[in-house]
């Protein structure tokens, strides 16, 4: 089997070794000189510094043959760049190969998760394979071969169970859903809840706040999640909470930081510019939160990061913003 596996930040890179246990790997870098050194010294000093590549792992810059020769295709690129860079590729795809999305985001303007971008350029791909790989997978700890487990979901049960041998290793555990509505809306979510936890731990918040933020947040997404079609037991699992904890709890979350951050009294624009990777909630945000006024849906914490994130909103402000709304059932805010 070969494998294109486009991205090579930290989670692109990561996936392509998981892979290489199974088949032969294509890694794209957008960086000309980033391929080359990955290549040459078969670490991406860059983005997994100590990390070792293994040699069944071939970098390139070259997209159009990599996806040309694939037998799949593993999309980590981030969500605002995700589109342009399937469409300069299409035409190399091959209509039976299955593609799954790596990345976390809704796409700005039209809402679109990625599966749906990915059908929306390959049109002529059957939708039943086309997935997403989520779950609580912080991209170093999986490449040093910590354990732990993840979800690749797909519509296709038996190029679902394909994709889960090629993804599996023996620190790795895949279990297969054909939820990817649900999978992939809590991927999304749980960046904007981990933005609002990070907020809450640079003022100063405890465990208590951390874990009311957490679980509210899990409410909010099951919410979106199964208004636009999802199970609702999806997000009880890794995509949902499993994902939500990891990013809202760890200090190598890219959000979370972001977060912690701006509860510092950062600038935005200050915090974004030092990082190396993309904090997908930063971007989606606003997106999320246009795809739930579509669905009437409340999202009083996504509502809230996107103020500070927005609209000039003091990240101080996240206690009256949210202790002091009407009071309510709490089973009322899980429907």
């Amino acid at each position: 089997m070969r494998v294109c596996a486009m991205g090579a930040g930290s989670w692109g890179t990561t996936v392509a070794i998981l892979m290489a246990e199974h088949a032969d790997v294509t890694l794209w870098a957008r960086d000309t000189d980033l391929a080359d050194r990955i290549e040459a010294t078969h670490e991406n000093d860059r983005y997994l510094p100590g990390i070792r590549i293994p040699d069944r792992v071939h970098t390139t810059h070259d997209l159009g043959a990599a996806c040309a020769e694939a037998d799949v295709i593993v999309v980590g690129v981030p969500s605002h760049g995700f589109r342009d860079v399937l469409v300069g590729v299409a035409d190399s795809i091959r209509p039976e190969v299955p593609v799954v999305s790596l990345s976390k985001g809704v796409e700005q303007g039209t809402y679109l998760r990625m599966t749906e971008v990915v059908a929306d350029v390959l049109f002529d791909h059957d939708p039943n394979r086309i997935g997403v790989l989520t779950g609580p997978n912080l991209a170093r700890e999986v490449a040093e071969g910590q354990p732990t487990a993840s979800v690749v979901a797909m519509r296709d049960d038996a190029t679902a169970r394909e994709l889960q041998q090629l993804f599996m290793t023996s620190t790795f555990r895949v279990y297969t859903n054909p939820d990817v509505i649900g999978c992939e809306i809590a991927g999304a979510l749980k960046n904007v809840v981990a933005i609002a936890t990070g907020i809450a731990a640079g003022l100063g918040f405890g465990d208590n706040t951390k874990a009311a933020l957490i679980t509210r947040g899990l409410a909010e997404l099951a919410r979106l999640g199964v208004a636009l079609g999802g199970d609702p037991l999806t997000f009880s699992g890794l995509a949902g909470m499993g994902d939500l904890v990891a990013t809202c709890t760890s200090e190598k979350s890219r959000n979370r930081t972001v977060g912690f951050e701006l509860g510092k009294g950062r600038s935005l624009d200050d915090i974004v510019a030092e990082m190396q990777m993309v904090a997908e909630g930063v971007k989606s945000t606003r997106s999320v939160l246009d795809l739930a006024a579509k669905q009437g849906v409340e999202m009083p914490i996504a509502k809230f990061v996107g103020a500070v994130l927005y609209e000039g909103a003091r990240p101080a402000d996240i206690v009256p913003s949210l202790m002091l709304r009407e009071a309510k059932p709490e089973l009322h805010g899980m429907r």
